[in-house]
């Protein structure tokens, strides 16, 4: 709640010169991402258009712009959200439909519908990365084997230490099963019983007494950072920013990853709507999302993008390795499945809560 009211604070101060001033409210999710975001789309874009991109950061961007649909007060242009928000804001008649026709195409003319890749476009939303999900544990807490897989994270003989897990269902049951030994390809299918779900609790249950719960994306790393986890699950960029920009201990578990893809949606009744789309626009061509890998490490939603992602701006990181489109990380992936928790997502939540309590 409190980052709600500072992101709405925020943006009810720039919004009202937004459109004479020729300027862009973007709400996205901080840190390292923002960064990212800043350099690669931002500054290119005020330089060739003349146009203010404002970045306003919030927990879950999805939340601020609910609540101002809610309160029929749009003071955003963009926002960056999860696939599953977009499609039920979409759904709801909230956000301005997009045509893939009016994106760019790649360099060598191929449509944009044909560039992204599948499940980037939407009604209503642009994918601008893939990200994951992942474990990551500090190196000089553990002497000889390092953990390896998701089990090793609920090991607690073997691997001691506390564990950080975020404080929802959609990242936390799928781990467990993994654990558990569910196969990637049939999580949703053994979430979607009741059986299913209890096995999960019951596997949660192994670590409940010894888990730090986390509701930010900045609080994973700062967890290991200070010693309260051993291990934590957390976004891959937000890790590999800590590993490679500032030479943290920390090493990734890939195994069980939970990919999603964020996407950019404009809200009806933006302060400025053609400026929305144009920097939409600008945001997701081909150059502007293989600049963004120089900054953090999330996979470009284009196919044009991928050659030419290289090194990280340090000029000496490969970038490839550190994807989580990595083909050898995709093998025990579990991709969201934005259909699924538009099911599940409002009961899962409640039993959640409900086992957190007990």
């Amino acid at each position: 709640m409190k980052t709600l009211l500072i992101a709405t604070t925020a943006l009810a101060g720039v919004a009202s010169a937004a459109l004479a001033e020729g300027e862009v409210n973007v709400v996205s999710w901080g840190g390292a991402y923002e960064v990212s975001q800043v350099e690669a789309y931002n500054k290119p874009f005020t330089a060739e258009t003349g146009i203010t991109v404002n970045m306003i950061a919030a927990d879950n961007p999805a939340t601020p712009l609910k609540a101002q649909v809610e309160a029929n007060n749009i003071t955003g242009d963009v926002f960056d959200v999860e696939v599953s928000d977009a499609i039920r804001l979409c759904d709801e008649g909230a956000l301005v439909e997009i045509d893939p026709a009016m994106l760019p195409a790649a360099p060598d003319g191929t449509p944009a519908a044909e560039d992204f890749i599948d499940g980037a476009l939407l009604d209503c939303a642009v994918a601008n990365i893939f990200w994951g999900t992942v474990i990551a544990f500090d190196t000089t807490k553990f002497e000889g084997d390092a953990p390896a897989t998701a089990a090793d994270f609920f090991d607690l003989e073997k691997f001691p230490g506390k564990r950080g897990l975020p404080k929802n269902p959609k990242r936390t049951l799928y781990l467990a099963l993994i654990a558990d030994g569910v196969a990637a390809d049939e999580i949703y299918d053994v979430l979607s019983t009741e059986e299913g779900v209890q096995r999960a609790f019951a596997k949660l249950d192994t670590i409940k007494g010894d888990t730090v719960w986390w509701e930010a994306g900045a609080q994973p790393v700062q967890l290991l950072a200070d010693g309260e986890v051993t291990m934590a699950t957390g976004y891959n960029g937000r890790f590999f920013d800590a590993m490679v920009a500032e030479g943290k201990p920390f090493e990734i578990i890939w195994d069980g990853q939970y990919m999603d893809l964020d996407m950019f949606v404009i809200p009806k009744d933006s302060p400025n709507p053609e400026g929305a789309m144009e920097y939409l626009k600008y945001a997701t061509d081909t150059q502007r999302l293989a600049d963004q890998a120089k900054y953090i490490a999330y996979g470009p939603a284009r196919k044009s993008s991928a050659a030419l992602v290289g090194m990280y701006q340090d000029g000496t990181t490969e970038m490839a390795p550190h994807m989580p489109t990595n083909p050898d990380y995709l093998t025990t992936a579990v991709m969201d499945d934005p259909e699924f928790w538009a099911d599940h997502d409002a009961e899962l939540s409640e039993q959640f809560n409900a086992w957190l309590a007990s």
